[in-house]
C-alpha cells in the first residue's frame, strides 16, 4: 500500500501526459530543428512548417491541460463553499464569500473536524495556499486531481 497523502507528496504527475505527449512533442520539435538545420535549403518550407506546427501542438497539448484544470478549479471552488456552507456556523457563514480561489482550492485538503478554523484563519491572517496546506494537521486525501 502506497504511504498516504500529505502536504509533501500531494503533487501529482499524469503519466500519459507528463511521461509520454510531452516529451513525444518535444522530441517531435527537436527533430524538426535538426531536419531542418541539416537539410537546408532543400525543402526549407517543408521543414519550417514542420517546426511551426510542433509549436502548434505543443500549445494544443498545453492548453488541453490547462482547460483541464481551471475545471476541476472551479468544481473545487464550488464543493469546498458547499462543504464550507454546511461545516461552519450561521454566524461564521459571511467568511465563505472573503476565502480566494486558491485559499478554497488549499483547503479541500483539510479534514472537516479543522476546515472552520483553518478557514477563518486564512480569511483574518490573508494566508497563502502553501500556508493552508503546510497548516493541515489530519489531510483530506484527493486522489481524483488532473
Amino acid at each position: 500500500m502506497s504511504e498516504p497523502q500529505s502536504y509533501k507528496n500531494h503533487t501529482r504527475f499524469e503519466p500519459l501526459f507528463h511521461f509520454t505527449v510531452l516529451p513525444l512533442l518535444l522530441l517531435n520539435l527537436a527533430f524538426a530543428i535538426y531536419a531542418t538545420i541539416h537539410a537546408w535549403p532543400s525543402f526549407r518550407h517543408t521543414h519550417l512548417w514542420w517546426i511551426v506546427m510542433s509549436f502548434v501542438f505543443i500549445f494544443i497539448a498545453g492548453v488541453a491541460r490547462s482547460s483541464a484544470l481551471k475545471a476541476q478549479d472551479r468544481i473545487i471552488r464550488l464543493e469546498e463553499r458547499l462543504r464550507l456552507a454546511t461545516l461552519l456556523s450561521p454566524d461564521e457563514a459571511h467568511l465563505i464569500p472573503l476565502l480566494t480561489e486558491h485559499q478554497l482550492i488549499a483547503l479541500r485538503f483539510a479534514s472537516d473536524e479543522e476546515l472552520p478554523a483553518l478557514a477563518h484563519k486564512a480569511v483574518t491572517h490573508s494566508l497563502d495556499s502553501k500556508t493552508i496546506k503546510q497548516s493541515i494537521v489530519n489531510w483530506r486525501a484527493d486522489h481524483f486531481r488532473v
